[in-house]
């Protein structure tokens, strides 16, 4: 065996394991957790501080801090400002020692004296990383030595209230005190702010009278603001919550939390801007082994739409490093339904591009000692806390034979891997880089037998394509150390990995693999089946583009995860089609009726708006002969206490054609069903009393296909339901109606065409339609409790 030829030492190392402490420590854990709990608190309130401070690494930093000052300040005591200072230091620095060091002398000499200063030097150390700091231009951006005497302040207070003098004596003390607390500080930076607000409050009040503007402002109703109801949400991406709002800009990444600066890392952000142009730069990177799910419409969105936001690019790259799972037809939907959306990317490219250039870095990660190859199993790696690898620390030339036997076909898949040496968030310990897979790949063919995994090859692509904000789902979060960690161990660019809440639905699943189950066992059709939420399902049930663009912008991209309910996305549905979708009429369950005094030879036309309301949208005429159908369920021989439409003693107007028809006689089959409504007609301006209700209706109709579709499970979360989602199917998630009519307008109707059918709802023709059949799905009902026919 190859580890036999590269020394036994290495294949007989003993490995070790240690079992967990055995449960008497718990006790003496919880003891030692609760002094330092009621250590810390002693510790704030010494300071003023009324905080619930849990995180034990704050605690320890701000005891640091507070023996170190008392020791550098005259007598030894902290009083309640420095303290506050010590307190925010403690809990905001990040960054080495001699720093925080700095600014502890800057605090202990009452050079630092307010948390505004203190967050300049923060964010003046943050966006200098590199040492040694020039101390000139910190006190600069610091304020440090600068003083403002009360009357300075005051004279600009008065100078700035008489600029808004007209509209503070109209608007009195509803006139926004933030106007006035900015412009003052534009000129006065460093002024005490609760100074600065006393002296506003003290000069308004000697202008309007006495009272605070702060006070009388907050007794005033707040009006809740958002978008109005006809305005649709902003399409250049979507809206941003929280962290995202504060995205660095291009070459600016050091500025972002958690980014890791090494001594080369100007230079290189230097030559990225240059590359780029200083754009943002995006991408949306899918693996080709399945369909788009709406959660990826969120994604597609934000990428796009983030950097479209900005002037930037985004690069459509597929992840395309497991060739057992990739198809063409993968690879050909994803596509599809990006440009779709109506995105376009500005490259599409494949990690497969960058094959060789990803095995060059595996190569050099090995000469800098940071990757070996290690010939445990996959069965040995799994599990949170597997053994270490005895191979570890194999020569480095070894480990670079082995990798090129590894590519040039010498093992069989799962002998040997190779591996990076880090141990990531989830402590996961040097996670694989490549793996052995004897596979023809889709677009490489067998050029290759070793692939790269996720985690060595997406930080790297993001690095070569020079990505500025690399936007991914939450999960993908216990990945940021070793995507920093590999673009740094190389020396090569490393952008910022940003993570945000995946999009999860209920009353369906959108996993690959549980879909590819429904598949299987004939629960839907295919990927497209339009119960499902598959973007490609999405579409062939009706649903527009521009609708689910909506969502996603109005929806926002979160940090946290979140569920929502499959009501939420189609009442964005159903106010996209009620402005697009044509009205036709048409009836699912016909009754025919024959109208007795119909005196006209021929077939009258009457013409029905396409989009009532707004006549720019044209009109089309559909015709009204002496046999006619309605719905059955717009017919009772007894009708209930108030059912309003037609029975035998009450008449019902027809939508559309100005007329009232009464009952004159009800035609039953042998098993008393009415199969047949004689009727006369009226014109409605004759009628004395106008008809309760106006129902659909068609005449000389086409025959068609309906299809009805509800929720594809019973239960919000199918798969935590007892036997798993397979057994949590709704049985009347689909139903066909094979005899439905519809007005013969639609005859020409092109495939994912939208109608609203005049009273049911809205629906799309499906992309089995022929010319000799037209078969329609329900995309949504026109209100969602659609329990009571209107």
């Amino acid at each position: 065996e190859m580890s036999g030829r590269y020394g036994c030492k290495h294949a007989r190392s003993s490995v070790r394991t240690f079992a967990p402490a055995v449960c008497r420590h718990h006790a003496s854990d919880s003891k030692q957790q609760r002094e330092e709990l009621v250590e810390g608190a002693s510790l704030l309130r010494s300071l003023g501080i009324s905080d619930n401070l849990k995180k034990k690494h704050v605690i320890a930093a701000l005891s640091s801090l507070v023996a170190q000052a008392k020791s550098r300040v005259e007598g030894g005591e902290i009083d309640l400002a420095m303290g506050r200072l010590l307190y925010s230091l403690a809990a905001r620095f990040v960054g080495p020692p001699k720093r925080r060091d700095m600014l502890l002398d800057y605090i202990c000499r009452r050079r630092i004296v307010s948390g505004q200063q203190l967050t300049a030097a923060l964010g003046y150390l943050k966006a200098h990383p590199v040492d040694p700091v020039d101390v000139a231009g910190f006190e600069q951006h610091c304020g440090i030595g600068v003083s403002i005497s009360q009357d300075e302040l005051t004279r600009e207070v008065k100078s700035v209230i008489e600029r808004y003098k007209s509209e503070l004596l109209e608007e009195r003390r509803n006139f926004p005190v933030g106007v006035l607390l900015g412009d003052v500080r534009r000129k006065l930076r460093w002024a005490d702010v609760k100074l600065l607000k006393l002296t506003i409050d003290q000069e308004v009040s000697s202008l309007l009278g006495p009272g605070s503007m702060r006070d009388e402002q907050t007794s005033q109703p707040k009006v809740k603001k958002g978008h109005d109801s006809n305005e649709t949400p902003p399409m250049d991406g979507p809206n941003l919550i929280g962290e995202a709002r504060r995205f660095h800009r291009p070459g600016e990444n050091y500025l972002t939390d958690g980014y890791v600066v090494t001594p080369k890392t100007m230079d290189l952000l230097s030559q990225h801007v240059k590359a780029t142009g200083g754009k943002v730069v995006t991408r949306f990177p899918p693996e080709p082994n399945g369909i788009l799910h709406i959660g990826h419409a969120m994604a597609i969105n934000f990428s796009f739409g983030y950097a479209k936001a900005h002037g930037g690019i985004t690069y459509l790259r597929y992840d395309d490093t497991d060739p057992e799972k990739e198809e063409e037809r993968f690879i050909r939907g994803i596509q599809e339904m990006v440009e779709w959306l109506g995105h376009k990317p500005y490259k599409i490219t494949f990690a497969s591009d960058y094959f060789p250039r990803l095995y060059e870095c595996a190569v050099e990660l090995i000469r800098l000692g940071e990757a070996y190859v290690c010939h445990q199993s996959q069965s040995q790696l799994r599990g949170l806390h597997p053994p270490p690898s005895p191979w570890r620390d194999r020569p480095v030339e070894e480990s670079l034979q082995l990798f090129e036997d590894m590519k040039n076909g010498k093992f069989k898949e799962g002998e040997v891997t190779l591996r990076m040496k880090l141990r990531m968030e989830d402590s996961k310990q040097d996670p694989v880089a490549y793996r052995i897979k004897h596979t023809a790949h889709p677009r490489t063919g067998d050029q290759w037998c070793i692939y790269p995994t996720y985690d060595f090859a997406h930080c790297l692509c993001d690095s070569f394509e020079n990505i500025t904000h690399s936007l991914c789902t939450k999960e993908f979060q216990i990945k940021r150390s070793a995507y920093y960690w590999l673009c740094n161990a190389l020396g090569v660019y490393c952008p910022v990995q940003w993570e945000f809440g995946r999009l999860n639905l209920h009353y369906t699943v959108v996993s690959k693999r549980k879909i590819q189950q429904l598949i299987s066992a004939g629960i839907v059709s295919d990927w497209d089946d339009p119960r499902l939420f598959t973007l490609p399902a999405l579409r062939r049930r009706g649903f527009p583009a521009k609708a689910i663009n909506s969502f996603c912008a109005e929806y926002g991209v979160m940090v946290t995860e979140g569920a929502i309910y499959p009501e939420l996305v189609e009442s964005f549905v159903r106010d996209e089609l009620n402005r697009t979708a044509t009205r036709v009429m048409a009836v699912l369950e016909p009754i025919k009726v024959v109208i007795t005094n119909f005196t006209h030879s021929s077939a009258l036309e009457v013409e029905v708006p396409n989009i009532p309301g707004d006549p720019s949208r044209g009109s089309h005429r559909v015709p009204l002969d002496r046999v006619l159908y309605i719905e059955q369920s717009d017919f009772r021989q007894s009708p209930e206490r108030g059912y309003h439409r037609l029975s035998p003693d009450q008449p019902v107007g027809l939508k559309h054609a100005s007329l009232v028809i009464s009952v004159e006689d009800v035609i039953e089959d042998s098993t008393g069903k009415v199969t047949e409504l004689h009727v006369t007609s009226q014109q409605l301006s004759e009628c004395a009393d106008k008809p309760r209700a106006f129902i659909h209706w068609v005449s000389e109709p086409l025959a068609c296909t309906v299809r009805l579709y509800n929720k594809l499970f019973l239960h919000e979360n199918p798969e935590e339901e007892p036997g798993g989602f397979l057994n949590d199917v709704n049985p009347d998630s689909m139903q066909v109606i094979k005899n439905a009519k519809v007005d013969r307008t639609v005859v020409n109707a092109a495939p994912l065409e939208n109608f609203q059918f005049e009273r049911l709802g809205y629906f799309c023709v499906d992309q089995s339609s022929t010319s000799s059949q037209l078969v329609f799905n329900r995309t949504v009902t026109l209100r969602e409790d659609s329990s009571n026919p209107v």
